[in-house]
């Protein structure tokens, strides 16, 4: 299906989240929806949480479409049984330059270690532009570990000599394995 638009006119976004039991179900619900609505789906991601599944869809059309879709929404979550968040958002094509770069870490479980991290790159100013953790028992001591995988966004003009070094010595400092490297595509 080819949505058309007259000339100029940018898209509007619509950020919806979404949280249910069924992950098939939820997924094809939403897809469905926002393509009988001529919403374009831009981004997506859906994982499971246990036994919840959270989906969040950045969806674009006209004002008319999204208005539409927002407002069919919220009956269909209630009839669904699924929890629902929507946000109207802009895009990004004002962005500064910046170097996508990955952070994997591998460390003994700690509750602070996630918040910790993501302080870290707060105060020099980057962006984290997803995040990926998991837990899981180690195989041969049982040790409770986390896995963390960041995508961060160093501002172009950051000399990354010196953000190495400071990252370094902050995961020292935490006794935390990982590794800090640019971002490849996975195909």
């Amino acid at each position: 299906m080819i949505m058309s638009q007259p000339a100029g006119q940018k898209d509007q976004f619509l950020v919806i989240t979404a949280m249910g039991q069924e992950t098939t179900a939820l997924a094809t619900l939403l897809t469905r929806l926002c393509m009988e609505q001529r919403c374009l789906i831009v981004s997506s991601r859906m994982s499971r949480h246990g036994t919840s599944t959270a989906l969040v869809l950045q969806v674009s059309g006209n004002w008319d479409a999204l208005a539409r879709l927002e407002s069919l929404l919220p009956a269909l979550a209630r009839r669904e049984h699924f929890t629902l968040s929507m946000s109207r958002s802009q895009s990004l094509d004002e962005r500064p330059q910046a170097l996508p770069y990955n952070v994997f870490v591998t460390a003994a479980q700690r509750p602070e270690l996630i918040a910790e991290l993501c302080l870290f790159f707060q105060q020099l100013g980057i962006d984290i532009e997803e995040m990926f953790s998991f837990t899981y028992q180690a195989q041969h001591t049982g040790t409770p570990m986390l896995n963390l995988t960041l995508t961060i966004a160093i501002p172009g003009k950051m000399q990354l000599s010196w953000l190495r070094e400071q990252f370094l010595d902050f995961c020292d400092e935490l006794n935390l394995d990982a590794v800090i490297e640019p971002w490849r595509p996975l195909h």
